[in-house]
């Protein structure tokens, strides 16, 4: 399962997710600062699972059903990494495992 982090998400949270999981952020695939639907649109062709990110906004910004890729949207109480790690190893991995779809998921 490949994993895309948005821009907005703490690297350090990587370390959170098992090994079979590859985790890489925007930056590292040389992608930031591209508008959301570009973004989504270069994940999609890498290809990628699922994007993660902490925009709230996301969904109505675009229209993610023509994508094949699930949107994961992270909404802690502070963005602090304790908050994100909890919740990525109570909803974000067992939803990962579940086995994802081209939609959004709200996690948090």
């Amino acid at each position: 399962m490949k994993i895309l982090f948005d821009e907005d998400v703490p690297r350090p949270l990587a370390d959170h997710f098992p090994a079979g999981m590859e985790v890489r952020a925007v930056q590292q695939m040389g992608w930031s600062g591209k508008a959301n639907g570009e973004l989504l649109q270069l994940a999609a062709a890498a290809p990628f699972d699922a994007v993660i990110t902490l925009d709230r906004n996301i969904q109505r910004q675009l229209n993610l059903q023509s994508l094949p890729i699930a949107i994961i949207v992270l909404r802690a109480p502070q963005q602090q990494l304790a908050d994100l790690a909890n919740l990525v190893a109570t909803q974000v991995i067992p939803l990962l495992e579940a086995g994802v779809k081209n939609q959004v998921y709200r996690c948090g």
